[in-house]
């Protein structure tokens, strides 16, 4: 099989500027993720540059990149193949992040986050309301990975957020282009903005509810 000719790569036009292949990384990512690459489908360097009107050498490096993560695998002379996670793989994903997100989620509400923190992920919540209601599904997972490994940077522990970024790029969320299609997406994206505002309150209760939602979204309703 060769790539989906109806797919649309874009790179990220939300939050931190990084360097071509990172931005290349991040968009293939949530690709990955949310599901607008597909399993069983072969992915050719040349194509996606293509797409993203650069040269095949980026999106190489960024694909291989891609490979150590285990995402993805090559197929000799013929491109990449996404990776295939059992149901079982997604659902002890997404406990795991339960386990660690939503008691440091609960830890920022009670101690404080720093308000011009708060302000820099303003605009990344707005981010993926926008990527949502324009059905980028990409940008949307792009931008919301963004936000909360930012959010959970707040914590001090480097280990934590690097656990949550595996975790996070080794999950998959099939559902986000249903939920799209139905303008069902943009509701929940709102949560991101809720979360900032329980926070900023030293609502500790109230993030911690909300992070628990909104995990259970991904290996819940919007698991199609």
């Amino acid at each position: 099989m060769t790539s989906q000719e109806h797919l649309t790569l874009t790179l990220p036009t939300f939050g931190v500027q990084r360097n071509l292949r990172d931005q290349i990384t991040q968009t293939l990512r949530a690709a990955v993720i949310s599901g607008e690459l597909r399993p069983g489908v072969v992915y050719s360097a040349p194509s996606l540059a293509t797409q993203f009107g650069v040269s095949a050498t980026p999106v190489r490096e960024a694909m291989l990149d891609l490979v150590k993560e285990g995402l993805i695998d090559t197929v000799r002379n013929k491109g990449f193949r996404v990776t295939e996670p059992s149901e079982k793989d997604l659902d002890d994903l997404s406990e795991l992040r339960a386990l660690i997100e939503v008691p440091t989620v609960r830890r920022l509400a009670e101690t404080g986050v720093d308000p011009a923190v708060i302000a820099e992920l303003r605009p990344l919540a707005t981010g993926i309301e926008h990527a949502a209601a324009a059905h980028d599904l990409i940008a949307h997972v792009a931008t919301d990975m963004q936000f909360h490994l930012r959010l959970l940077e707040q914590a001090g522990n480097p280990h934590l957020v690097e656990t949550v970024r595996s975790l996070r790029s080794r999950s998959r969320i099939y559902g986000l282009r249903g939920l799209a299609d139905r303008d069902e997406l943009i509701p929940s994206s709102h949560e991101h903005a809720e979360l900032l505002d329980l926070i900023e309150a030293r609502d500790a209760a109230g993030a911690e509810a909300l992070m628990t939602r909104h995990i259970r979204h991904v290996r819940g309703i919007w698991a199609e």
